[in-house]
């Protein structure tokens, strides 16, 4: 057994397999996911896993270089924006519509208990340079 990390097999894979640009999505229960792409479900029931608790455990595992967020989330949902804003990363706003289309190039689709409206992110995977002297 994993003596640390991300326990989930499916995600500690994804992760492992991320390269500079690469995207993967964290979305709410309701979020319909695209034929095709990798489909890994947490959600447990309303709420839980919230889409916080999953996007904190990826920040810890995963070199996050920005976030794409659907622009309705301004006036919906305004409390998940808050908590996305501690991470000080650019964030890059797009319709719902379009968002729904990003979900096509990602490399999966972490499905959470989210149930606020627009509770949704991409997130697109940096790189590590801090060990290069």
């Amino acid at each position: 057994m994993k003596k640390h990390g991300i326990l989930n097999s499916e995600i500690a894979k994804v992760l492992a397999d991320l390269g500079h640009t690469d995207k993967i999505a964290i979305v709410d229960c309701g979020m319909p996911i695209p034929k095709g792409v990798k489909k890994i479900d947490l959600s447990i029931k309303k709420g839980v896993p919230s889409l916080i608790e999953v996007i904190q455990v990826l920040n810890d595992n995963m070199v996050i270089e920005s976030l794409e967020l659907a622009d309705e989330i301004n006036d919906y949902n305004p409390q998940i924006l808050k908590e996305l804003k501690k991470y000080m990363l650019p964030i890059e706003f797009m319709s719902n519509s379009d968002f729904k289309i990003e979900l096509n190039d990602v490399m999966a689709v972490i499905r959470t208990g989210e149930i606020t409206p627009y509770g949704n992110v991409i997130l697109n995977a940096g790189i590590d340079f801090s060990n290069i002297k």
